[in-house]
């Protein structure tokens, strides 16, 4: 089969693609690609730290169905050509080996997880020496590997038994880090009522850990490991968070706050169980950091992201940058310029003073410091909000579509868009990721092909709920 890495790894459906021979097949393509590194380039990468000169990886794995066995066969791979390996001694967030792969100077990470795909799916996730996401130049490299060489393979024992395969533990480091990040005394004087979804993913009680000893009103759900995910995908949007919905109404919490498979994605909830979307997380959490924290530079959103972005950093006279989607396009100004918060539509965030990644975990305890800062609710918060800057409605839905045939239809409308969509004229439209067509009163439509299942996902933007739904069901209409 041919193996291709989207916009965040590879992922297959388990035992159909995802079989041991494939993982092995694409742990040796990443060996070949490591070894075949600039050996001086290499070193100064780990700081000089080595003096074996042997490339250092780290493998994470998360809660998902076999994720501890693809990890073991990765580490039984790297290890037969010569790459020491740290294996997590237990499932870990992605964001955490991220950070261990700063801390610690390795030369990139391999995470198995498929994030927030359904649970038939589990994947490979490359990390550089940058601990970000492996760009489109890397993934394409390592792609052209697969297959060319039969993988070698050392018994997982007795690669431990020569120390080429060693267990850490990165959960300290990790919570010691977010603690430091976090004012969590202020939290703790504060004490806000929150509702904690894990949704059965790798971030289960790290919450709990960070915060410390828990105060009445803190509460966590779905924090077990279930290979299923409670029959939900864990992806914190609306439709997969009807159970904490209805929860935090009967409970009266201030907010929840729920992550994703690997815990570098947030959702939450307002106390009447109405989703916060994402673009309105990014935008609270640049608020707090500009008015509360006195934190100033640059902000990143993706073509999804909402105008709201947009407006504040009009506001506030802070450069905005806009890239495709996908985290990795992001990262990569994190390094350029002086990024204070970047983000996606699908509640990945990063902040200024960290690693160039999304971190669910941290994005929830900074939505937890800015009620304990402001000593107000969570609906006040955004009813001031809006009432500064607008109400901004966003919707988005995805329908199943052949990939040959999404590439057709991009094509086609790039040469010959709408005159007009849901009524509204059409001012001008952007086709470097997808296409989005923008209107005349701000509203606007994004259709793009997934890069990782054969879907075309539909966005849209208005200043009315009835105006979203207009321009979804359009965009429905454009596919046929």
């Amino acid at each position: 089969m041919s193996i291709r890495f989207g916009t965040d790894g590879w992922r297959a459906v388990i035992a159909k693609e995802l079989t041991y021979d494939n993982v092995r097949r694409v742990a040796q393509a990443i060996a070949d690609y490591m070894n075949a590194q600039p050996r001086k380039a290499s070193l100064e990468q780990r700081g000089k730290r080595n003096t074996h000169n042997a490339i250092r990886i780290i493998v994470g794995y998360d809660n998902r169905f076999m994720s501890d066995v693809y990890a073991e066969l990765v580490t039984e791979v790297l290890a037969a050509n010569g790459i020491h390996i740290s294996l997590v001694d237990k499932s870990a967030p992605t964001p955490a080996v991220s950070l261990a792969i700063k801390m610690k100077k390795f030369d990139g990470g391999i995470v198995i997880t498929a994030s927030h795909n359904p649970p038939i799916f589990n994947g490979i996730k490359f990390k550089t020496h940058l601990a970000t996401s492996a760009d489109q130049v890397t993934t394409e490299s390592i792609e052209k590997l697969i297959g060319k060489k039969k993988p070698n393979i050392l018994d997982f024992e007795k690669a431990k038994q020569e120390g080429k395969i060693k267990l850490i533990d990165i959960s300290l480091d990790y919570i010691k880090f977010i603690r430091s990040y976090v004012d969590i005394n202020k939290i703790r004087q504060a004490r806000p009522k929150v509702l904690i979804d894990y949704m059965h993913g790798a971030g289960a009680g790290y919450l709990e850990a960070i915060l410390g000893k828990l105060w009445p009103g803190i509460e966590a759900i779905r924090g077990s490991i279930d290979p299923l995910f409670g029959g939900v995908n864990p992806e914190p949007i609306p439709k997969n968070l009807e159970y904490p919905s209805k929860y935090i109404r009967k409970k009266k919490f201030d907010l929840c706050v729920a992550l994703d498979g690997d815990a570098d994605r947030i959702g939450a909830l307002r106390p009447n169980g109405k989703f916060i979307e994402s673009g309105q997380i990014i935008s609270l959490i640049l608020l707090h950091f500009i008015e509360n924290r006195g934190l100033t530079g640059d902000v990143v959103k993706t073509i999804s992201g909402t105008t709201l972005i947009e407006k504040i950093c009009n506001r506030y006279n802070l450069t905005m940058f806009e890239t495709p989607i996908g985290f990795k396009h992001i990262s990569a100004l994190m390094f350029k310029e002086n990024v204070l918060i970047g983000g996606e539509e699908s509640g990945g965030i990063g902040f200024c003073g960290y690693i160039p990644e999304r971190d669910g975990i941290l994005s929830a305890l900074l939505l937890m410091e800015m009620l304990s800062y402001r000593k107000k609710s969570i609906d006040v918060i955004m009813r001031e909000m809006d009432k500064r800057y607008g109400r901004f409605f966003y919707g988005r839905i995805d329908m199943r579509y052949p990939m040959k045939k999404a590439t057709t239809l991009m094509d086609k409308l790039k040469r010959n868009p709408p005159r007009t969509i849901a009524g509204k004229r059409l001012l001008r439209f952007k086709a470097y990721d997808g296409i989005k067509f923008i209107l005349e009163d701000e509203s606007w439509l994004l259709l793009r092909a997934s890069g990782t299942e054969p879907l075309i996902r539909i966005y849209a933007e208005a200043g009315s709920a009835h105006g979203v739904k207009k321009l979804l069901e359009r965009g429905k209409n454009i596919l046929g």
